[in-house]
């Protein structure tokens, strides 16, 4: 992992970003979407600065963005997170690493709460949102149905260190 670099996206990795999107949606466990959106439609709906990959030997190992939750001014300053690691780089720590520059970049960028909301049964998931600082605050019960099973979401969020 000596060659890990953690740098802004850029429309070139568009496609690299989709395929691991498309990987996070095979397992069946990182998101109720059941199809890889288009480029426009995945770029529309992220925050076109505060998007980051991180970079291992020249390819896409994982990437984390920003959505806004609401199109309300007051809500301005909150972002769901949305991270993934490709399925051979995962376990190296590349989640955190990309978490600690989103966290820092967010907060230049006046958000003061970040939130993510995650399948209860992905408890790797809920781990590594506690470790950077995320809290539980509340789960969601029989949401949404993927593949026509129920499933729980934990809703977790970080508010700005500033606040």
């Amino acid at each position: 992992m000596d060659k890990l670099i953690i740098r802004k996206m850029e429309n070139k990795d568009l496609q690299e970003v989709l395929k691991i999107y498309k990987e996070g949606i095979e397992t069946g466990m990182a998101t109720f979407q059941t199809e890889v959106p288009s480029e426009q439609v995945w770029d529309e709906g992220h925050h076109s600065t505060l998007r980051f990959v991180a970079e291992d030997h020249n390819r896409v190992a994982g990437w984390i963005g920003i959505s806004p939750v609401s199109t309300r001014a007051v809500y301005s300053g909150v972002g769901e997170i949305s991270v993934y690691i490709s399925s051979i780089h995962k376990g190296k720590g590349i989640a955190s690493e990309l978490f600690k520059v989103l966290i820092e970049e967010s907060e230049k960028a006046g958000f003061w709460t970040l939130q993510s909301s995650i399948f209860a049964i992905n408890t790797s998931s809920i781990q590594l949102h506690k470790k950077m600082g995320f809290r539980i605050v509340g789960t969601r019960e029989k949401i949404a149905q993927l593949h026509g099973k129920w499933h729980d979401t934990v809703i977790m969020e970080k508010r700005n260190n500033l606040l």
